[in-house]
């Protein structure tokens, strides 16, 4: 066979080049989120399925889509205080995962970022309670 006939092999060759987006850590409000985030002790930020995840430990506790036109933060919470977002307005319980915890808060630009760092740091300290819940197993 020549090799202009060859069959190309996926995940053989030259990679696709990384998107500007995610170099920079994400547009509009993602970068934002991405900045505060970033900067917070334990938590690990890594794009996965079209959305920046956003981890304590391996225990993913809130994400927000890679899209500039996607504007839903889903957020993991404890059954409490997933009762006490829900009475929010512009929050409203997971389409999917509502039953796990999770809620949907519309973050249409950077000013709507600091009404969900509430959300997202006791949504991070469950995170990390259930991370070190499993470290102490033997």
């Amino acid at each position: 066979m020549k090799p202009s006939q060859r069959r190309r092999v996926r995940g053989v060759g030259r990679g696709r080049k990384t998107r500007r987006a995610l170099e920079r850590g994400g547009t509009g409000p993602a970068r934002a989120l991405n900045a505060v985030l970033g900067r917070w002790d334990g938590v690990r930020i890594t794009p996965m399925f079209g959305r920046w995840g956003y981890f304590r430990g391996e225990h993913l506790f809130a994400c927000f889509p890679l899209r500039e036109r996607d504007r839903d933060l889903w957020i993991r919470l404890a059954p409490a205080d997933q009762t006490r977002a829900l009475r929010e307005p512009g929050v409203r319980p997971h389409r999917r995962f509502a039953g796990r915890g999770w809620i949907e808060l519309v973050i249409e630009s950077e000013a709507d970022v600091p009404r969900a760092l509430g959300w997202l740091r006791r949504a991070g300290a469950a995170a990390a309670r259930r991370h070190e819940g499993e470290a102490g197993e033997p």
